[in-house]
C-alpha cells in the first residue's frame, strides 16, 4: 500500500490493527511525506526520524504479541511546541526558550502514547502563541499549503498546516482565543476547541499560569475528518489528575433538541458575503440532516466577553509579559504588546475581581441561549482568511484583524467549546463556519459538524504546489 498519508486516522489504526500494513511502513511513508512537503511549508520544526520508527515497531511488537496497541496505535500525530514532550524543547516559538527541554510529557503527550499514537514531530506557533499568524524568530515562517499568500492561522498555524498537506492525522493545537479553530478554518481542515477540563493539559516546565489563561486555555485536535476530530477527543480526554481543572464527564450527554441559531452578524460584527453564504450553506445542510433551524437577529455579547478576556489576559502579570517580549525581540509580538500597553497600565490593581462576576453574568445568558438552542451557528470569522502578517499593518490594520475574530476570542471567557467545520473554497481561500454549544456538549458539537461535512469539504490532503 502506498501513500498512508492520506489515510484519516480512523482507517489507519483499524489497517494497522489487522496487519494489513505495519506501523514502521505507515511511519517511513508519513517521514517521506514529511522530507516532500515541509521544506517549502516548515510546519514541522522539529521531529527525529529515529524515535518516529522506534515508537512505530514498538506498536508493531505490541500486535505481534496480540495485545491491544491502543485507539490510535501506528497513526502518526504532531505535537505543538509549546506543549511538553520529554526530552524535546518546549520552545513557543522563542529563542529564550530553545533549551527548555522538557523533563517529562505532558497530559496530552502522555494520551497520545497510551493510545499507541506515533509522534511524528512537533509543528510551529508564534512567538509566545500569541497571534493569528505563524512566524517567530527562532523557527522561521510557517506556510499555508493551500496559499502561501493566506496565513496558516495561528498560534496552532503548523498543526493545522501539517494535517492539510497529509503530515500527520492528527494535530495537537491549543485555544485561548482562537488558536485551534482559526488556523483550522485557514488551512481547510476542522478543529474542535474543547470545554474546559475535557482534555487535560498541563506543562510541567513551566510556572502556574495566571488565572485567565486557565479558566480560558485548552487542547484539542486538529483533523481532516470529523471523525477524526471526535478519536482525538476520545483519546486526549483521558484522566489525569495532574491537572486540577480536568473534568471527567462523559459523552453524550442528555437528549436535547436538534434546534440551532443561525446568527450571520453577532453583536453587527461585518461579515463578508463569502462568509454569509457558507453559513446558510451549512444552514440547509443541517436542515436537510433532521435539523431546525432558526435565523437570530443576535446572541449574547462577544464584544463584552473579549473584553473581559483581554482584561483577565492583561490584568495578571502584564508588566512581566512585556519585559520578556522585548527580551525576546520578535517585532510581531513587540508591535502586539505595543498596541496593549496603554490599556494595560491604565487597568485597576483589581480588575481580576471586578471581571470575574462579570464573567460570571455573561456566562449565565450564554448557558440560557443554548438552553434554548442547544446549538449555535456563527461566523468563525467576519472575513476570509487574512494575507499572511495582515495585523503588521499598523494600529488600524491590527484592530481590523482583531474586530473580525470577536467569535473567537470571546468564546473561551466561559470556558464552552467550539468547533470549525472547513466547507469549501472560494477561489485560493478556504471558508467554514463555527458551532457552539454548552460546556460539555462536544457531542452535539460534532453531530452537528459531520452532517455539515456531508454535504462536502475541500479536497485534503493537498500538495503545496502554487503557481
Amino acid at each position: 500500500m502506498t501513500q498512508t498519508w492520506r489515510l484519516p486516522a480512523s482507517e489507519l489504526a483499524a489497517l494497522i490493527r489487522s496487519r494489513e500494513i505495519s506501523a514502521r511502513e505507515v511511519a517511513q511513508d508519513a517521514l517521506a511525506r514529511l522530507d516532500a512537503v515541509n521544506p517549502r511549508l516548515n510546519a514541522i520544526v522539529a521531529h527525529r526520524p529515529e524515535e518516529v520508527l522506534a515508537a512505530a515497531d514498538a506498536v508493531d511488537a505490541t500486535i505481534a504479541r496480540g495485545e491491544d496497541a491502543g485507539l490510535l496505535g501506528g497513526v502518526p500525530v504532531t505535537i505543538k511546541v509549546n506543549t511538553d514532550q520529554a526530552g524535546h524543547a518546549t520552545t513557543n516559538g522563542l529563542r529564550l526558550q530553545k533549551d527548555l527541554i522538557a523533563a517529562e510529557d505532558s497530559p496530552v503527550v502522555s494520551n497520545f502514547k497510551r493510545a499507541g499514537a506515533v509522534i511524528l514531530g512537533r509543528t510551529n506557533t508564534p512567538a509566545f502563541s500569541l497571534r493569528w499568524f505563524t512566524d517567530n524568530q527562532l523557527h522561521g515562517k510557517t506556510k499555508n499549503p493551500r496559499d502561501p499568500g493566506l496565513t496558516p492561522g495561528g498560534s496552532s498555524g503548523g498543526a493545522a498546516s501539517a494535517v492539510a498537506s497529509g503530515m500527520g492525522a492528527i494535530g495537537h493545537g491549543t485555544d485561548i482565543g482562537g488558536s485551534i479553530r482559526y488556523p483550522a478554518y485557514a488551512c481547510g481542515v476542522h478543529g474542535l476547541r474543547p470545554s474546559l477540563g475535557r482534555i487535560p493539559a498541563w506543562n510541567p516546565s513551566g510556572p502556574e499560569r495566571s488565572i485567565g489563561a486557565q479558566l480560558m486555555a485548552v487542547s484539542g485536535p486538529i483533523a481532516r475528518t470529523i471523525a477524526d476530530i471526535r478519536l482525538g477527543l476520545e483519546v486526549l480526554s483521558q484522566p489525569d489528575y495532574r491537572d486540577p481543572w480536568y473534568t471527567p464527564i462523559t459523552m453524550p450527554g442528555r437528549p436535547v433538541s436538534k434546534r440551532v441559531a443561525l446568527c450571520l452578524r453577532p453583536n453587527g460584527m461585518h461579515v463578508v458575503p463569502e462568509v454569509i453564504a457558507a453559513l446558510r450553506d451549512a444552514a440547509e445542510r443541517l436542515s436537510a440532516a433532521g435539523y431546525h433551524v432558526e435565523e437570530v437577529a443576535d446572541t449574547p455579547s462577544f464584544r463584552d466577553a473579549t473584553d473581559m478576556q483581554v482584561k483577565l489576559w492583561l490584568g495578571d502579570g502584564f508588566p512581566a509579559f512585556d519585559a520578556m517580549v522585548q527580551k525576546e525581540g520578535d517585532p510581531a509580538s513587540m508591535a502586539v504588546a505595543d498596541a496593549l500597553r496603554e490599556m494595560a497600565m491604565a487597568l485597576p490593581t483589581d480588575i481580576i475581581a471586578q471581571t470575574l462576576p462579570k464573567r460570571a453574568t455573561l456566562t449565565r445568558k450564554f448557558q440560557l441561549f443554548l438552553d434554548d438552542y442547544p446549538l449555535l451557528l456563527c461566523p468563525v470569522s467576519g472575513q476570509l482568511p487574512f494575507a499572511d502578517q495582515a495585523d503588521m499593518g499598523g494600529p488600524a490594520a491590527m484592530q481590523a484583524v482583531w474586530e473580525a475574530q470577536i467569535t473567537q476570542t470571546g468564546l473561551p471567557l466561559m470556558s464552552m467549546p467550539g468547533l470549525v467545520v472547513s466547507t469549501g473554497m472560494v477561489g485560493h481561500a478556504p471558508v467554514g463556519v463555527q458551532l457552539i454549544a454548552q460546556r460539555y456538549r462536544e457531542d452535539l458539537l460534532l453531530d452537528a459538524g459531520a452532517a455539515i461535512e456531508a454535504g462536502g469539504t475541500p479536497p485534503s490532503p493537498i500538495d503545496p504546489i502554487w503557481a
